[in-house]
């Protein structure tokens, strides 16, 4: 569901000029004297969600951002810029054209992009890459960074299971993946877990929607799953999750609070997916809570490492709950689930807890 579209074009001459353009109209960006002696500049290659997906490339975006600021820098040449990819056939065209035009380091964003990361990596020896959310091994020029996804979504689980009143809730991953398989098995363990401590009889519904893009599908799902019982729903399906909300927002226009559905938000605080206007007609909102991956943490970090000449090229960065790198929001929970969830967080720190990383 993407409005934006971009398409580097180099130039050469006495400066390159980076012609963008966006939803088909030429939009121009000048060099500003900062990114003129800027000594490194970076590059985001999106995969087909792109970086307005409300979840996880919008996450490593406003990390470019917040390193731009840091550095006062703009976005365009010299500073830090993103590179639409329509399909996966834009991947490697996409590397190629940040590389030539003179983009320090590069990231791909999302596990879909390591074979095209690996290709370039090899092209461009000279350059910086990034593969977040995969890892690839035997290139010095290439960092790895990874989450540890399952701690994040045991809270979540922890905190569904305190939530729901009909002891049912729901996962809707996106595309199956060993990736999305941290997402499922730390939801699952946390709401089992917690089931569990709290005597509770709570099912579990899951299904995938096969891709990141489907709306319409992940939209069916969930009515689905609300048909029966569910009362929350965590999605991790990108820009596909917007149907979840969609759905959960429909039914709750015409619910009352009692029999209020919920989602749980993925990648980035997705509060403002959640808001709607209820059957009272007063503002409202269903996201219960989001689980983050720091994706703009550890895409600043990294380009922060880089900017000092510190790039940790050939290493494999994992970001967990010690540092943030995962976490949950306060959202809409309760004090109770709230509590239960820090305390879980404190546990798996401390090793009391060890959350699977394959559903079960």
């Amino acid at each position: 569901m993407k409005k934006t579209q971009i398409k580097a074009i180099v130039a050469s001459g006495l400066m390159g000029v980076i012609l963008l353009t966006l939803s088909g109209c030429r939009a121009k960006r000048s060099l500003s004297q900062n990114n003129a002696k800027n000594k490194h500049s970076i590059a985001l290659i999106t995969d087909i969600s792109g970086v307005d997906d409300h979840s996880f490339t919008e996450a490593a975006w406003l990390g470019f951002k917040a390193f731009g600021k840091e550095h006062k820098l703009s976005q365009g040449m010299g500073g830090y810029q993103y590179f639409q990819s329509n399909s996966e056939g834009d991947y490697v065209p996409n590397f190629n054209q940040a590389a030539s035009a003179g983009f320090e380091t590069l990231y791909g964003v999302g596990y879909a992009l390591k074979e095209a990361v690996a290709t370039a990596a090899q092209k461009y020896p000279e350059k910086n890459f990034v593969i977040m959310d995969d890892v690839i091994e035997g290139r010095k020029n290439v960092v790895s960074a990874t989450f540890k996804s399952n701690e994040a979504s045991y809270l979540a689980g922890v905190a569904a299971a305190y939530t729901t009143k009909t002891n049912t809730v729901g996962f809707i991953g996106g595309a199956k993946s060993t990736v999305l398989d941290l997402f499922e098995a730390g939801f699952k363990q946390g709401v089992r877990d917690t089931a569990k401590k709290l005597g509770r009889n709570i099912t579990i519904l899951d299904q995938y929607v096969g891709d990141f893009t489907s709306t319409d599908k992940a939209k069916a799902i969930a009515q689905s799953m609300y048909a029966k019982k569910a009362d929350i729903i965590y999605q991790a399906a990108a820009t596909a999750g917007n149907g979840v909300f969609q759905e959960a927002k429909n039914l709750n226009k015409t619910r009352s609070e009692k029999n209020k559905v919920w989602v749980i938000g993925v990648d980035s605080d997705q509060s403002a997916q959640g808001e709607y206007t209820n059957s009272s007609g007063k503002k409202d909102n269903c996201t219960l809570t989001s689980v983050l991956k720091g994706l703009g943490y550890a895409v600043k970090d990294i380009a922060d490492k880089a900017y000092i000449g510190k790039f940790p090229g050939g290493q494999h960065l994992v970001y967990g709950l010690e540092h943030n790198g995962v976490s949950i929001t306060k959202g809409n929970l309760s004090t109770k689930a709230w509590k239960a969830s820090q305390t879980a967080r404190s546990q798996i720190i401390a090793g009391k807890i060890t959350v699977e990383k394959s559903p079960k």
